[in-house]
This record gives C-alpha cells, sequence and structure tokens, in this order.
C-alpha cells in the first residue's frame, strides 16, 4: 500500500485548517534537542514541561518515573499531550541509556564547579536537558553521567527557578539558535510522514474503519 496516498486520502477528512497547521507545525519540529524530568513530584510542573516543549517545538519528552508516577494533567498541558511524544522510564539509568544509544549528549541543568552560561551553549550538539526534582534536584547519576553542565544566569537573592520556568527558558534560548543556524535539526521526511499520521489518528473519529475502507479500494 502507498502510504503517501493513503495519508492524502487521510488528509481528506481534515478541515483545511487542520491541515495546514499541521504542516506549519511538523516544519518547526525537531529531535535534535530532547527533554528529560527525573521523578518530578508536582503533576502541574511535568505538564508544563511538556507545553513548553509542545510550544517550543521539541518532539519528544522522556520522564523518569523511579520514584514518582502519575499522568499528565490535561489541562496544564493544554493538549499538548496529543503532539509531544512522551517516552516513560522506570529508572534514570535506563533512560541515558537509551538517549545515549539515539546519539544525544547529556546535559545536566544545575550550577556546577564547570557550568556553561545558557548563552553560550554549543547547539550543534544533540542534547537532552535533564531536569530534576523540585527540591533534591537531578540525581548523583545525571551529574555522573552528564556531558556538560547549563545554568541559566541569575542576578537576584532566589538562586534557583520553578523546573517548568527553568525549562521554558531554556528551550525558547536553544531553539530561536537553532532555527538560525544552518545545522539539520527538522525532522527527516520519514519522521514528518510517521508524525502526520499519528496526528490524523488522534484527530478524526473511526480512524480505524476509514482505513479499512481505503484498503478495501485499492
Amino acid at each position: 500500500m502507498d502510504e503517501l496516498k493513503l495519508l492524502e486520502y487521510l488528509d481528506s477528512y481534515l478541515t483545511d485548517n487542520r491541515r495546514t497547521r499541521f504542516k506549519k507545525v511538523l516544519a518547526q519540529r525537531t529531535k535534535h534537542f530532547t527533554v528529560a524530568t527525573e521523578d518530578v513530584y508536582q503533576l502541574h510542573n511535568a505538564s508544563a514541561v511538556m507545553r513548553s516543549c509542545d510550544v517550543f517545538g521539541i518532539q519528544e519528552l522522556n520522564i523518569v518515573e523511579e520514584v514518582n508516577s502519575k499522568s499528565i494533567d490535561r489541562e496544564i498541558a493544554m493538549g499538548a499531550q496529543k503532539w509531544v511524544d512522551l517516552n516513560r522510564f522506570h529508572s534514570t539509568k535506563s533512560c541515558i541509556d537509551h538517549l545515549k544509544t539515539k546519539g544525544y549528549q547529556i546535559v545536566a541543568t544545575t550550577p556546577h564547579a564547570e557550568d556553561c552560561d545558557l548563552i553560550d551553549f554549543d547547539i550543534t550538539k544533540k542534547s537532552c536537558f535533564f531536569f530534576g526534582r523540585e527540591t533534591e534536584g537531578l540525581s548523583q547519576q545525571v551529574i555522573d553521567e552528564a556531558d556538560c553542565f547549563l545554568k541559566i544566569p541569575m542576578v537576584g537573592f532566589t538562586e534557583s527557578l520553578n523546573i517548568s520556568v527553568s525549562a521554558a527558558i531554556i528551550l525558547q534560548h536553544v531553539t530561536a539558535e537553532l532555527r538560525k543556524s544552518e545545522i539539520k535539526w527538522k525532522l527527516t521526511e520519514e519522521e514528518a510522514i510517521e508524525k502526520r499520521f499519528d496526528w490524523i489518528k488522534k484527530t478524526i473519529k473511526d480512524y480505524d474503519a476509514i482505513v479499512e475502507h481505503y484498503k478495501s479500494k485499492t
């Protein structure tokens, strides 16, 4: 079966506005950067991070649930759970191992002796930004396996930011710099097609029946 012809057929079930929106958003999606949260306790924080991923074009979010395991808050995520791919891991080690097999460097977002200021971050490398627990911060395992350490410069009395705020600041900066660069950061054609199928399936009713009807005619 020609999947491009099937995709064209499925597109006909979308409104013109939704079809245009899908193409526009997909053109800005990236897997060059990804995000990982490590046992975030507050549900609204994990949900807000997912929302930021969607807003700034990050296609995948990795969640470590070694201690805390909760569902994404749909109200706070504002529907982002439909458009962002969520990878769940039961341990920090399995998450890091998975990311490294995908070619990502591990970036610990925490103050450290060898910090890199956000403004100086090297965007050319595929990177996963790790965010830790609200109170304890990142685990020692992430610190030990991190390839670099990233901080947001602060000049006030407060020495830390909420995890969701930190994620939003970092993602806004690195994705803006990425889009100004000549790096090949966009999804591959195969990845984009896969996402179009996925989003269409989450959008139209009776998806399976429509596909079966198409198959019966071809």
